[in-house]
């Protein structure tokens, strides 16, 4: 997108954390040049002069500030573009924008009626486009626990957004694992990322999909009978063990539920391999 209003493509990205001061997911830019070329990446500061970072109170709001991704958009329809950005806690901010890549630094969380917009999942993903063809702007994202959610505007064009909650565009997983062979592989999985255009041209908004999925198999020398077993047993054991660690409230007692599910992780190994990947799936409207 044309941050700066220059007339040249510009390149926004958000990131996981800054490394000194408070943790927060910065907003770096790289800024396009006539030629084609782009600047290095700099850190994208408020209309103060500060680096734009969401603000938080405290180590419990954390979650808020960090794993910035933005989506720079004319949100509130002044002739300048803003920025919806979403984060690991799955809620989503709107930082306005003032022009000439200037935004207020201090950004606006978005509500759906007297609740915070939030998607079901961790890592918001927002993309914003008139999903239902309505003339208002919805948000379309994608999610830590998979598949891909909308909140609709519901206030029309030309009005400012009212946005109901989120709700399921393409379901999620009804589980997700911690591996996949690649004959199970046969929809998206989890952490997903959205993009949405009219990929074949026939005047309808497709939906393109990326995930992230670990493709396993058996090591060298076990065979395909073992492995299934001890592949089996192994996500019994490591199931109930997510499931205690999410239910203990108590934090020393949690923390020794982590450690064991982090030995055991390693201990997968001598019997599987793993390749991190991830596909991109495309979902074409009717």
């Amino acid at each position: 997108m044309d941050l700066n209003g220059d007339g040249v493509k510009d390149i926004l990205s958000g990131s996981y954390s800054r490394m000194d001061k408070s943790m927060a997911g910065l907003f770096q830019v790289l800024w396009g040049r006539p030629d084609g070329t782009f600047s290095k990446a700099q850190t994208l500061n408020g209309a103060d002069n500060e680096p734009l970072v969401i603000p938080t109170k405290g180590e419990d709001e954390v979650i808020e500030a960090i794993c910035t991704r933005p989506f720079a958009v004319d949100w509130d329809g002044d002739g300048h573009l803003d920025l919806i950005v979403g984060n690991f806690a799955g809620a989503f901010y709107l930082f306005r924008g003032q022009g000439q890549g200037k935004f207020a630094p201090a950004p606006q969380k978005l509500m759906a009626g007297e609740e915070p917009l939030r998607i079901d999942g961790h890592h918001g993903d927002p993309f914003v486009v008139d999903w239902d063809g309505d003339g208002d702007l919805d948000i379309v994202s994608g999610s830590s626990n998979g598949g891909v959610q909308w909140a609709e505007n519901l206030a029309g064009r030309g009005k400012p957004a009212r946005l109901a909650k989120f709700k399921a565009l393409i379901p999620a997983p009804d589980e997700l694992r911690s591996g996949y062979r690649d004959n199970e592989v046969v929809a998206p999985t989890g952490s997903t990322r959205v993009w949405v255009a009219d990929f074949n041209s026939d005047g309808k908004l497709d939906v393109l999909v990326g995930d992230s999925v670990a493709i396993v198999a058996p090591a060298e020398g076990v065979s395909e009978a073992d492995f299934a077993k001890r592949r089996a047993a192994w996500t019994d054991t490591f199931s109930a063990l997510s499931k205690e660690a999410a239910n203990e409230k108590d934090e020393e007692k949690q923390s020794a539920i982590y450690e064991r599910m982090n030995k055991l992780y390693e201990e997968r190994k001598e019997f599987m391999t793993e390749d991190r990947t991830g596909f991109v799936w495309l979902y074409l409207r009717k």
